[in-house]
């Protein structure tokens, strides 16, 4: 089993910053891409970032500048740095992994659970 365990989402003032984070733990034998969805109401999902293995970055064109992925590799953990944040970043924020959990195993996507982000005065 794995399991995703997001934290961090909340309500801030336009302009304000979060920081969301995600922890993978269980049955993993390798990590690789981690990253981060989002959906508003009413819309599709959507990528907001993703980080690869070996490091490499991939942002939607609406939060470049102003969020920041990053990883810890020894505690199997995403965060996601959002500053300078729009009402229009409301939405539920999903962290995903895609893992494989023995070297036996295909990789597989796990999702967390979702944590919403309200930028709102």
């Amino acid at each position: 089993q794995v399991q995703l365990v997001e934290s961090g989402g909340g309500l801030v003032q336009p302009g304000g910053s979060l920081r969301l984070s995600c922890a993978a733990s269980g049955s993993i034998f390798n990590l690789y891409d981690m990253g981060w969805y989002r959906q508003a109401p009413g819309k599709q999902r959507e990528l907001v970032a993703s980080i690869t293995g070996g490091g490499d970055t991939k942002y939607a064109d609406s939060v470049k500048g102003r969020f920041t992925i990053t990883k810890d590799n020894a505690k199997n953990t995403v965060h996601l740095q959002m500053n300078s944040l729009k009402p229009d970043d409301t939405a539920v924020y999903y962290c995903n992994v895609r893992l494989r959990r023995a070297y036996y195993s295909d990789s597989e996507d796990y999702w967390g659970q979702g944590t919403q982000v309200t930028v709102s005065s």
